[in-house]
């Protein structure tokens, strides 16, 4: 029997009222520290690849894949056969520390794909499920090897939501670590940008540690992130990370990388380290490694291997499913070039996404590596630095023209035009005016040529409501709190 358009009318109304009462008491009876719900309000009931499909019927690409955590996308076959397989099998779902033919496999595949300089000589911890966990372990691990307790952090880092890991990110409200400049060309915090501001950041940092009067002892480690993501899209440059490696490796400092959101090809390299070429002493692997699932371990030097039986522990570091689905992504990743692939289309993207920063004026920047990247959104109406952010110095190298205001308000007018076209995106960076686009590695080109129309419609949308009505008032620039 055909639908008649009434009926058809009738079962939107009815998907659309489901839509709302979930939300409704989502509303209701969720935390209030839930965070992404509040700007996504939709309701997935299906997924595919790049697409979602949402109770009241609508379909949207998703860019945001679960925080980075999606390499393959939604529901990928080759995840969905894994998990079958171990569900048919009758083997043990969850099984702590113990040895098992899949955590076996997933360890193999895992050490299989690690830098030159580590794989060799490697030991894993699994942790507890989230990135956060692993980051803890991380900073435990290094302290009880050296023997000593502080840390270095940088500027605009994000390593989770746990009290040890807030403390080395940006967000701290105490200060606990050391901070040191993240290089940065549109911000940069010496006001110079490019290979020179790079250059003076390894050079306080070198400073730092050499100055018997800094105030900083010798740490116990250093963490970083290759790119960091909710500092807003922020590539830290090869040289400076190679310099990094080497000042720490000249004082015996052990070296954290930060690859949670920034590992398994998402970069266009495998690991973000890759490009650069440096081997870290540590490694913090989440999201992507687990192939949707809740998984995270650190990968470190086995010279490091210093803890006692249960210094570190989780009840459900031994998800089978999720070592089982990792194995599956990290082995198709690998197998089909898709680091590479992520490197090509990425500079595409970005050249194309450029052509925004040329057109309107309340585009910053656009900047990533691979499909990690960012579209700051500044004021179209102010010039200089905003509240709390450092103009250029007049002394030394010539300063930069001023970087505009960050407007987190028109970054949020962005996010919700794209919804209304059927796009997610997330926001980040310090003042949450970063739009962010962390598409799966599985993306076509046809996709990603759709997600770049909807996201340009979005920003010009944007910027001609913000010409047609002027200047918002009352903007807030305060950090957001992030997840994820």
């Amino acid at each position: 029997m055909a639908v008649t358009e009434s009926m058809a009318g009738g079962l939107h109304g009815e998907a659309r009222a489901v839509h709302e009462g979930i939300l409704r008491r989502q509303s209701a009876r969720e935390s209030s520290a839930r965070t992404y719900a509040r700007a996504l309000p939709i309701v997935p009931v299906r997924a595919r690849g790049l697409t979602i499909e949402g109770a009241d019927g609508r379909r949207y690409l998703d860019c945001l894949s679960g925080a980075g955590t999606l390499a393959l996308g939604h529901n990928h076959p080759v995840v969905l056969e894994a998990i079958r397989r171990v569900l048919d099998s009758g083997a043990p779902l969850s099984v702590l520390d113990l040895a098992t033919p899949v955590k076996d496999a997933f360890i193999t595949e895992l050490f299989r794909t690690l830098p030159p300089g580590l794989a060799d000589r490697a030991r894993v911890q699994f942790c507890g499920p989230a990135g956060t966990d692993a980051v803890e372990a991380a900073l435990k691990l290094v302290r009880a090897a050296t023997g000593r307790t502080g840390v270095l952090a940088f500027t605009g880092a994000y390593h989770g939501m746990t009290a040890g890991a807030l403390a080395a990110s940006g967000g701290a409200l105490d200060v606990q670590v050391a901070r040191l400049p993240y290089p940065q060309d549109y911000r940069c915090p010496f006001g110079v940008g490019g290979p020179r501001g790079a250059a003076l950041s390894a050079r306080w940092t070198e400073s730092l540690l050499d100055d018997p009067k800094s105030g900083v002892p010798l740490p116990a480690g250093m963490i970083l992130e290759p790119v960091q993501g909710e500092g807003g899209v922020i590539p830290g440059p090869d040289d400076w990370l190679r310099r990094m490696r080497q000042l720490t490796a000249d004082r015996s400092i052990p070296l954290i990388a930060d690859e949670i959101q920034t590992g398994v090809g998402r970069t266009g390299a495998f690991w973000a380290v890759d490009h650069s070429g440096i081997s870290p002493d540590v490694m913090v692997l989440s999201k992507a490694i687990g192939g949707s699932l809740p998984l995270a371990v650190i990968v470190y030097r086995d010279d490091l291997d210093v803890w006692p039986p249960g210094a570190h522990a989780g009840t459900f570091r031994g998800n089978q499913l999720a070592m089982a689905a990792g194995t599956a992504t990290l082995s198709h990743v690998r197998e089909n070039g898709l680091a590479e692939r992520a490197a090509g289309l990425g500079t595409r993207m970005l050249d194309q996404l450029g052509e925004l920063a040329r057109s309107f004026a309340c585009v910053g920047e656009v900047r990533g590596r691979g499909l990690m990247i960012g579209v700051e959104l500044v004021d179209p109406d102010g010039t200089g630095a905003g509240p709390g952010e450092t103009p250029p110095t007049s002394a030394g190298p010539k300063p930069r023209s001023a970087p505009r205001r960050a407007a987190p308000e028109l970054a949020a007018a962005v996010q919700r035009e794209c919804l209304q076209r059927g796009l997610i995106v997330e926001l980040g960076g310090r003042h949450s005016a970063v739009v962010r686009l962390l598409p799966p590695l599985t993306i076509s080109d046809e996709q990603a040529a759709a997600v770049l129309d909807r996201l340009a419609d979005a920003v010009t949308a944007v910027a001609r409501a913000h010409e047609e009505h002027g200047p918002h008032r009352g903007r807030d620039h305060g950090p957001a709190p992030r997840t994820g």
